[in-house]
């Protein structure tokens, strides 16, 4: 797809202008001929250079933007009117030209779905295929606030995986900075007065002596050793082997692995069960939750569960083989199936496990916290201890 920019005549010789995406410009040439204009000129429009500080869409501004259009459309407005008014108000430009680009696909006689197929930087999959379900069944108002809900968890639980893993990056990256500066500014002054004072070396303090020149001497050859070592496991993660060596290996960890999994867990039962809701069919609400799980291993098993559906299998054969997903949770999505309500019991199974992912995460902060704090007193204390055992020496000698 790109994006066009288009000059025509009306048939009483009005000059109009503006933007339209398509795929070539005989289709944008259909188009502008459908609308009754003389076309003058197509030409496509310059690629905007991508910056750093580029402004970004974030995710309240998707469920800001959603909850106002299911709102607008609940009233009655028309949906290109409602469209023109969101893209008005908005005070963030990002987003006001996303809008205003969905408004002129739109307008040109586009699905609202097909158009936001296009914006793939504000609109995903799972939002795409709810939005066609509710075009089709007549209820987009309904489904639109439904995906502001799902947005909305989706958000709480993302902020709770994310805050297990930050505290203990946030601490261990805090201490090793402490003990850098220890071993670059505070033990060379040291070892300076022990040289000069002529104090035999314990041994601890020789080895902390040591690290900290070899430290000082070849800081460079750490921080590249570190740079290599990241590069080569990034270049491995995304090879499908290592990708799915390396998502097995998080859920194996130990404390934040069980965090992880009940997260997917959740992910994928809150996901599937709003598009199964919403009307989008089995088969692609699973390749669409597939996508969102967040971790290879469960996605591997979604997806197989996929391919025993359409082989005229259950969900829940081929998820218990996986050995990925709790008993609980295909013994319910089993139930699921044969009642006849398998979003309902998805909903019940994602609400249990976001709990649980936030039980957890308070246990794993309780755990995590007095061990940080155990081991950095540990190493800074023992640091100390090495430095002043010479000053102990030095002052029986006197």
């Amino acid at each position: 797809m790109r994006t066009y920019l288009w000059k025509a005549r009306s048939v009483t010789g009005d000059s109009q202008s503006g933007e339209m995406t398509a795929t070539s410009e005989q289709e944008v040439i259909g188009q502008l001929r459908r609308r009754r204009l003389i076309v003058i000129s197509v030409k496509t429009k310059p690629r905007e250079i991508s910056l750093p500080f580029r402004t970004r869409i974030r995710a309240k501004d998707r469920i800001h933007f959603t909850r106002q259009f299911a709102t607008m459309i609940n009233a009655g407005l028309p949906l290109v009117r409602s469209l023109d008014i969101l893209a008005e108000q908005q005070t963030r430009p990002a987003v006001a030209e996303q809008i205003r680009s969905l408004l002129r696909d739109v307008e040109s006689g586009t699905t609202l779905a097909d158009a936001m197929r296009r914006q793939k930087e504000f609109f995903n999959d799972i939002y795409v295929s709810m939005v066609a379900a509710g075009e089709v069944g007549g209820v987009l108002d309904t489904i639109l606030l439904r995906l502001a809900e799902y947005m909305e968890a989706a958000g709480r639980l993302k902020r709770r995986v994310t805050t297990a893993m930050l505290y203990p990056v946030v601490v261990i990256v805090v201490a090793i900075i402490a003990i850098a500066i220890l071993l670059v500014f505070v033990i060379p002054t040291f070892s300076v007065f022990f040289t000069g004072a002529g104090v035999p070396l314990p041994w601890p303090t020789r080895l902390l002596v040591e690290i900290s020149d070899f430290l000082i001497a070849y800081w460079w050859a750490l921080l590249a050793s570190l740079a290599l070592v990241g590069f080569a496991v990034r270049a491995y993660y995304k090879t499908s082997s290592g990708h799915l060596a390396l998502d097995h290996l998080l859920l194996r960890l130990p404390l934040l692995g069980p965090v992880l999994r009940k997260a997917a867990i959740a992910r994928f039962s809150r996901t599937l069960g709003t598009l199964v809701q919403s009307g989008v069919p089995i088969l692609e609400g699973l390749e669409i939750t597939a996508k969102t799980t967040g971790n290879r291993v469960i996605e591997d098993a979604v997806l197989e569960s996929r391919a025993s559906i359409a082989g005229g299998d259950t969900i829940s054969d081929p998820l218990a083989r996986s050995g990925v997903f709790p008993p609980m949770v295909v013994q319910m999505i089993n139930v699921g199936e044969q009642t006849g309500g398998l979003d309902e019991m998805l909903e019940k199974i994602a609400d249990f496990y976001d709990d649980e992912v936030e039980t957890s995460v308070a246990g794993l902060t309780a755990i995590l916290e007095p061990i940080m704090i155990v081991v950095l007193g540990g190493i800074v204390g023992g640091m100390l201890v090495a430095l002043y055992l010479p000053i102990f020496d030095l002052i029986k000698t006197v």
